[in-house]
Formats: structure tokens, sequence, C-alpha cells
């Protein structure tokens, strides 16, 4: 490991990870205070309002949890013995609750006594959730400003599929729209993704019926079935992991104003946890409803695919994660293939009436408008990084969860440095999935632990 990896595994180690929470609070406070002072988009702004007092709070206490570690007598570092804290008042702190006997969840100093998982839960409420809440009230009483652009999109989805059968425009009907519309006329997501739209669509403009409120039911969901199928991995690993995928400034701010990645995301890395714990066939439902939502969880079905076969797991897994997607396509196809090439091929990929705004300065969009020729050098060059990890997938296949996990998140790192069209808050998906990497570990593809007697159950 290179001395950064080894200081930042000490630092994410440091008193029972209660350093690594402090940073990551403490950070992202200043990113939340950042984004309400100074982001040029709306609904950014009312998110870092909010989040930023919900990341303070959770500092102050995790502040709280190690001065009551120091003051007991227990150097910053070390774990807490058997005895008990000093004051009532550090009793009740997370970090310092009595000791109690051990078990299979691990000692008392074990991180899933200290508190760190339900602190992490009530930040990701505080931080997500509450700001989501608060912005889908305020546009359902008339405000223009409390939602991204995306969640108007999906929403259209929804109401054009249940008018036409089609969640997509035609090119012809978008080029009939005002050219300041136009943009809007795009859904560049699976036919699935209309789903999420069909609440306010049927039920109208109340607050409940917002895009991102189901976004958020749905992730929430994913991610707390994942994390309980991985109650045996290492209680600090399955902490962080958990925080990456919930209160990390990108996911959060991303569910509460736009949101539509956010569902997907969970939806993968609860099939890595089903795949992980031998529930195959419950892993290709996962990963062929985010898939198909949309295109980015497509790669992580392939992995998990070839994961499969290689653990003589494919019967199971590929009627979902294959099967899915495709069902999904089947109805879009046959009412207007032509609406569903237009918006989910041509333009992504920059053939469109309009241009995607996803113009992050990543190398690949650097290199599509700054070089003669370079949207076809970027894409000769995503290619190129596709097929090598093709052919290391092929030649090396993953056995684990979590070398499954590696293939995907590198995978996708890779893709969305070089996509010409990309944006920042894609890179919630390689940081999560590598996150949960280690909690992954203790589990193997045809192996169970022994501990765990309903592993098998699909």
């Amino acid at each position: 490991m290179s001395a950064p990896g080894r200081l930042l595994r000490r630092v994410d180690r440091a008193v029972d990870g209660l350093v690594g929470d402090l940073i990551l609070y403490a950070v992202s406070a200043a990113f939340a205070l950042a984004t309400a002072l100074t982001s040029t988009l709306l609904p950014h702004r009312g998110w870092g309002a909010i989040a930023v007092w919900a990341y303070l709070i959770a500092a102050v206490v995790v502040t709280g949890q190690l001065l009551a570690r120091r003051f007991n007598g227990h150097p910053l570092g070390t774990a807490p013995g058997v005895e008990q804290p000093s004051s009532a008042a550090a009793r009740l702190l997370p970090g310092n609750r009595p000791s109690k006997p051990p078990s299979r969840w691990g000692s008392p100093s074990n991180p899933a006594w200290s508190g760190r998982a339900p602190l992490a839960w009530l930040v990701w409420a505080g931080v997500a959730l509450l700001p989501l809440i608060v912005e889908a009230v305020q546009r359902a009483g008339g405000r223009t400003d409390r939602a991204q652009e995306e969640v108007l999109v999906v929403e259209q989805m929804g109401r054009r599929l249940l008018e036409s059968g089609t969640p997509y425009l035609g090119r012809d009907a978008i080029a009939a729209l005002p050219e300041s519309e136009r943009l809007l006329g795009y859904a560049p997501y699976q036919p699935g993704m209309a789903v999420f739209g069909l609440p306010r669509a049927a039920m109208g403009g109340a607050w409940w019926t917002d895009a991102r409120v189901w976004f958020a039911v749905v992730t929430a969901a994913a991610l707390i079935a994942a994390v309980v199928l991985l109650r045996l991995a290492d209680p600090a690993a399955r902490v962080r992991a958990t925080q990456f995928a919930t209160v990390l400034p990108i996911c959060a701010l991303t569910l509460a104003t736009g949101g539509d990645d956010l569902p997907v995301l969970a939806l993968c890395l609860l099939a890595l946890a089903c795949c992980a714990t031998g529930r195959f066939a419950a892993a290709g439902v996962a990963v062929g409803v985010a898939a198909a939502a949309k295109l980015f969880a497509l790669p992580v079905a392939a992995v998990l695919v070839v994961f499969a076969l290689t653990a003589r797991r494919g019967r199971r897994l590929l009627p979902g994660a294959i099967g899915l997607p495709l069902l999904a396509l089947l109805p879009a196809l046959l009412v207007d293939a032509d609406a569903l090439t237009e918006n989910v091929l041509r333009f992504p990929l920059g053939h469109g009436l309009v241009h995607s705004p996803a113009q992050s300065p990543f190398p690949g969009q650097l290199i599509a408008s700054a070089l003669p020729g370079g949207r076809y050098v970027a894409a000769a060059l995503l290619g190129a990084a596709g097929l090598t990890i093709a052919m290391l997938l092929l030649r090396r296949p993953p056995r684990t969860a979590a070398t499954a996990a590696l293939f995907c998140g590198y995978g996708l790192l890779a893709a969305i440095l070089l996509m010409p069209t990309t944006r920042f808050g894609y890179l919630l998906y390689p940081l999560a999935l590598l996150a949960w990497t280690p909690a992954l570990r203790k589990y193997s593809a045809t192996t169970a632990p022994r501990d765990d007697a309903a592993l098998y159950r699909v």
C-alpha cells in the first residue's frame, strides 16, 4: 500500500473511526455553508442552508465522544476498557455506554456499540431527507426554484407514459417545442425511470408526489436492506460504507435537489450485498431494476453477470439482471423506437437537437472541447478504457463481491473521467462502490458465513 493509502487508513481507523467521522462531518459542514452562500443553483443553496446545521451538530456530537474518551482516562486512539464512564453526562454519549458482554457483534469497544451507525442515519435524515421534504413542500406551494431540471424531466416521463404509452418524445416533437424548452423535452434515462414520475402524473402536485420523495423511499429501502444483509461484516467498515452512500455531501445534495442517481446507486449496492451473501436471484432483480432506470447500472450488471457465472450462479442472476431491463425497453420500442433512440442514445452522445448541460471539466470533456476532433479522441479513449477493463474482467474474473465492487468502482470512475459529457455529481457512483468494498470482504462467492443460517434464501 502506498504512503498516502496507509495515512488514509490510519486516519480512518483512529479512535474507532471517530477521527474520520469528525473530519467527514466538519468538512461537509464547510461544503454545505459554501454551497448556501455561493451556489448559483437555488435548490442547492436551499439544501446548504439546512444541511450545514445537521453537519455541525454531528461534528459537535463526535467531538463530545472524543473528549469523553479522553476525560475518562482512555487515551485517544485506544479502546475503552470495561470500566464505566465517570459521569452521568459522559455515559449518555454514544461512545461511552456501559460495558456489555461480548456477542457476535463484537466487544464493547467495537464501533457497533459506539453509536456511530445510528448517528450516521440521523445525520442523513438531517442533511438529505429534511431538505428534500422542505423543498418539496415549498415547490408544492408554488415556488419554481426548489427542484433541479431532472426532477421535472422524470415527472414528465411519467405523464407521457400515462398519456401515450412511451415516456419519450420523438425528434420532430422536440423540434416543435420552443427553443428554450427543448432541453427539458429530452429524457436521457431508461424507461423504468418514468415510474418515479407516475405519482405526480396520477395524483397531482402535492409534496408527496414529488419524484424526489419516491427516489428517497427506494433509496432508503435498498440501503437498509443492504446494511442488514451485511450484518456480519466489520462494523467499522459497514458504518463508513453507509456514510459514503448517505451523508457524503455529493450524495445528500443530489438526493435533496435532484435525486435520480441515488435509487440506482442504492439498488446496485443492494445487488452487491445480495451477491456477497449468496442471494444471486435477488441480486439480479436489484441490479435489473437499476439498469431499467438508468444506463449507469449496466456496467455494474455486466460485472455481476461475470461474477455470477464464475461462481456458477448465473441461472439465478441472469433472468433479473438481463430480463428486467429488456422488459422495460419493450413497450417504448413497440410504441416509438426512434423516440427511444433519440433520447437514450443520440442525445447523450451529443447528436440531439440541443447539447447536454453536463459539462464538468473532466479529461474527456476537456479533450472533446479543446482539441480538433476532440469528441472522437475522447470517445476512442473511453472505448480503450472499456476494452481494457473488459479484458481484465474476462482474464481475471471477480471471485468475491468485494472484487466485483472494485471492478465496478474503478470502471465507472474511468468512464466518468473520459466521457465527453459528464457531471461532477456522477462521482457518487465510484466513491460509494469503492467505499463498500471493505464491508464486502468477509464474504466469498461460493461459501457462506457459518453463522448465517438463511444465506441461501432468494
